[in-house]
């Protein structure tokens, strides 16, 4: 078994015994009609996104008690790839996201590669416009929209 292989046998025993599970709500998720095929458009990081966009609009105070229904019109920003000054590769990426309560809005994330838990996997961070009530990504997502 190789060194991959065993760090990926792990982390899923790590995440199975915590009771994470990233793909039970997952099956609802839609990517609607667009041309783009690159790596934004990739399952996993949506996955991702969906999964803690439901948990944010839970256990933030205020925010409506909707989900992803539709990811729309995704396409890539940037990619800023490694270097010595920044080792981090990082895809900046847009979309458009159809939600329950009928509303479409926009959509900014930003994916680091090799920054997952414990080193293992890739972070996703992202932003639905109007959601961003405690101004993590400051006013109007703009960390993520430059």
């Amino acid at each position: 078994m190789t060194y991959v292989a065993k760090a990926l046998a792990i982390v899923g025993l790590i995440s199975s015994a915590l009771g994470w599970n990233s793909s039970a709500q997952a099956a609802d998720v839609s990517v609607g009609t667009y041309v783009y095929n690159g790596p934004c458009a990739e399952q996993r990081f949506l996955n991702q996104i969906y999964n803690r966009f439901r948990y944010q609009v839970r256990h933030v105070p205020g925010l409506p008690d909707v989900s992803i229904l539709e990811f729309r019109d995704i396409h890539e920003r940037r990619y800023e790839g490694d270097s010595t000054d920044w080792p981090i590769p990082r895809l900046y990426c847009g979309a458009t996201v159809v939600l329950s309560d009928g509303d479409i809005r926009d959509m900014w994330y930003l994916v680091e590669y090799g920054m997952g838990f414990a080193g293992v996997g890739n972070n996703v961070e992202f932003c639905v416009s109007g959601f961003d009530r405690w101004y993590v990504y400051n006013g109007r997502c703009r960390v993520l929209r430059e």
